[in-house]
């Protein structure tokens, strides 16, 4: 009757250790946000310096947090951080790109 006593969480999608991960966490908020502003701006024409900027910004924090991810919640969290930053660039790219046309 140990098994009652213990939940089982290995076959969870959002399964965690138990413990705190204040670094990954950080990166998976932060992932998230950049990954939503990048994409929301860059559906408003106009603002694509800063969805270039924040899509950017937002690629290279999720795939550092990748790198230090330790459960399945964090990897799931960064996984549709980066597809947001990465849409949110693409489209910042196409549409005038990191500097605006300054340079170039």
């Amino acid at each position: 009757m140990a098994q009652v006593l213990r939940p089982n969480t290995t076959g969870s999608l959002f399964a965690t250790d138990g413990k705190a991960h204040p670094l990954q966490t950080t990166l998976l908020v932060v992932t998230l946000v950049l990954g939503v502003t990048a994409f929301v701006t860059a559906m408003i024409g106009g603002l694509h310096l800063i969805s270039s900027w924040t899509g950017l910004v937002g690629i290279f924090t999720g795939a550092y947090g990748q790198l230090v991810s330790v459960t399945t919640r964090e990897r799931f969290g960064l996984i549709l951080g980066l597809g947001a930053s990465a849409i949110g660039f693409f489209l910042g790219m196409a549409n005038g790109g990191l500097f605006g046309g300054i340079i170039g």
